[in-house]
């Protein structure tokens, strides 16, 4: 596929940050819940799923995950399918660390599972190295590091579950003599799944989701934050729920951490009804600030829907959910993810802070 031209070869500057692409994900449908990273200075993107051949959830298609990955070793560069994951896999988490991204959880069209692996890129090629199992399999689930420690927090065990989990499991990755996934107390709202996590100095964080009841979904507005030596503690709620917003959160200084979009849960009843007519999700811009307890919508995501989009949504720019946010080349990454219900992309949105921070 050629290098995207979403912005006709410019920035376009708003909400201080300046949007731009990088070249698409070589596949012309995309993927959502793919995992996302960078390892040795190049930027991957592998696994997820897709509805082939115009497939929605409504007209029969069927979803089919991929175990593709592509490798981006340059902003101006070509993607390359640089190799194969273990099997076909999405909707774990991304945990970018100096060895290389390490891959989460997961599932597939056989179910979910525990499996946690490291990749990286070594003369030229994927190198993949098995990691210690999560305690129990998950999905839909997120995770952050903070110091040493990886977070993982929330999901489903099982594609038929009707109730979100309460797991929280941590990973030390400087203990290499006992390496080991621990249970940890849970935080102290609801079970939930597709939350946004974050880290902020030594603190993991935990921000919406949705809870499942009985099988039916409540978008959630609640944040935690959890220290190893304290423990959890409660954070102000957020202006509105950021239900598979792009995770982690940035952390844009040592107090503020950003969530870009997400599903509010707006247009969720309607879904059904609205198909290829449903607006997208959420583009609003939601900061927290550690310092003072607060959060505050401080801005907008770029997008651009115009009268193409409306039924090609590759030709217009959308807020992506259920993908992994990156950080690369002093860019702030959004590749490929959901853009409507259904209905993937395989465009790479950036963003770039004008004064380097978060805006207030």
């Amino acid at each position: 596929m050629a290098e995207s031209c979403l912005m006709g070869g410019n920035t376009v500057s708003q909400a201080g940050y300046h949007w731009d692409t990088l070249p698409a994900i070589p596949d012309s449908i995309g993927f959502a819940g793919s995992f996302a990273g960078v390892a040795n200075n190049v930027l991957i993107v592998a696994g997820g799923s897709n509805f082939p051949d115009g497939g929605t959830p409504w007209n029969g298609g069927k979803k089919v995950w991929s175990d593709r990955v592509f490798v981006l070793e340059h902003p101006d560069g070509a993607w390359k399918e640089a190799g194969r994951l273990p099997r076909p896999l999405g909707y774990g988490a991304s945990i970018s660390t100096g060895k290389g991204l390490i891959c989460i959880g997961g599932s597939n069209a056989a179910g979910h599972y525990s499996d946690v692996f490291l990749l990286n890129w070594q003369q030229g090629r994927i190198v993949i190295t098995s990691l210690p199992s999560l305690p129990a399999p998950l999905a839909n689930t997120c995770g952050a590091l903070a110091d040493s420690c990886i977070y993982v927090a929330g999901g489903l065990r099982t594609p038929d579950a009707t109730e979100t989990t309460h797991d929280f499991f941590m990973l030390d990755l400087e203990d290499t003599a006992a390496m080991r996934w621990r249970a940890l107390p849970a935080w102290p709202g609801p079970s939930r799944m597709l939350s946004v996590a974050g880290a902020l100095q030594h603190d993991f964080f935990l921000f919406s989701g949705a809870t499942l009841k009985n099988g039916q979904r409540e978008y959630l507005k609640d944040a935690y934050s959890y220290n190893i030596h304290t423990g959890w503690r409660k954070c102000a709620d957020m202006p509105l729920a950021t239900v598979a917003a792009p995770t982690p959160a940035w952390a844009g200084n040592n107090h503020a951490l950003v969530v870009f979009g997400g599903d509010s849960g707006k247009d969720a009843a309607q879904a059904a009804t609205l198909r290829e007519h449903h607006p997208g999700f959420s583009d609003e811009i939601l900061t927290y600030d550690l310092t003072k307890n607060s959060w505050m919508q401080t801005g907008k995501i770029y997008t651009r829907h115009d009268t193409a989009a409306v039924t090609n949504p590759n030709a217009g720019i959308w807020a992506p959910v259920t993908t992994t946010f990156v950080q690369w080349n002093g860019l702030l990454v959004f590749p490929g993810g959901e853009v409507r219900p259904g209905t993937r992309t395989p465009h790479v949105l950036t963003a770039t802070a004008v004064n380097g921070s978060p805006q207030h």
